[in-house]
């Protein structure tokens, strides 16, 4: 490059750095009300209150007794098995100046991945006078995909607006005066 002259190159990079960069990226998952720790304790305690009221079945003989109260551990154990498998599921929504990637993630590990043109790409919101927010999809060109609806309705309608004004913010283009 000779000194005095501008170095076009280096603005293309920023250009076509800036058209990539996220304007919003968010990861939604399911809430569960209780962690690891909290899964050991309640386990602990089920275990302890199935042995201890098995005991005096076992001392009057009824030993079998004692075996539905296993059963009634195990039945729980599985079904927070479950509970904590779907947890595994998670939707990914990033949003840049020339594009909407929407990709879902199933408790199965199933991959389910949608590409929206933010410019074509608008949020319908299904509403209810009671309940908020029932349900929030992304439409564009025929395609109606629904989306956060692991989030309460309250959570929903956050959601609904910060990504709204994103798709906005990505209709208008980068920001180049401002670094972006």
């Amino acid at each position: 490059m000779e000194p005095g002259k501008p170095d076009h190159g280096a603005h293309r990079t920023e250009a076509a750095e800036a058209v990539r960069r996220p304007v919003f990226d968010a990861t939604i998952t399911p809430h569960r009300s209780l962690g690891a720790n909290g899964f050991r304790i309640v386990m602990t305690l089920v275990c302890l209150a199935s042995v201890v009221s098995s005991v005096p079945f076992v001392v009057l003989g009824a030993w079998p007794v004692a075996g539905f109260f296993g059963l009634d551990v195990l039945a729980l154990f599985i079904a927070f098995h479950v509970n904590f498998r779907h947890a595994r599921a998670f939707e990914r929504i990033v949003v840049t100046p020339l594009d909407v990637l929407l990709r879902k993630v199933s408790h199965h590990g199933r991959e389910a991945v949608w590409h929206f043109n933010p410019a074509w790409t608008k949020l319908e919101r299904q509403e209810d006078e009671d309940y908020g927010l029932l349900a929030l999809n992304l439409v564009s060109r025929g395609r109606r995909v629904a989306v956060a609806s692991a989030l309460s309705p309250g959570e929903r309608a956050g959601f609904a607006d910060a990504l709204g004004a994103a798709l906005a913010r990505a209709r208008r283009g980068p920001d180049f005066a401002a670094g972006e």
